[in-house]
């Protein structure tokens, strides 16, 4: 049986994602713009913690917040 499986925390991701986009002084529009998003309902869905970027979506958010995939994620029981 496995135990102590690390699992996203989806609602914490989120809040950091929003924190991350902050502090790097990106409003949701400029993330939108850079994504080339028709609106910005994936981001708002991903800063709620309702989604997660896809992979691909998730290593452009990275560079561009200038940070590593694993300092996005927030994991619980790691």
């Amino acid at each position: 049986m496995l135990q102590n499986i690390p699992v996203i925390d989806l609602r914490k991701t989120g809040q950091n994602i929003a924190a991350l986009r902050t502090a790097a002084g990106l409003s949701v529009r400029e993330l939108q713009d850079m994504f080339g998003f028709a609106t910005p309902q994936a981001i708002y869905k991903w800063q709620n913690g309702l989604t997660m970027p896809t992979v691909d979506n998730l290593v452009i958010l990275a560079s561009v917040l200038g940070v590593q995939i694993e300092d996005i994620l927030i994991l619980r029981g790691a």
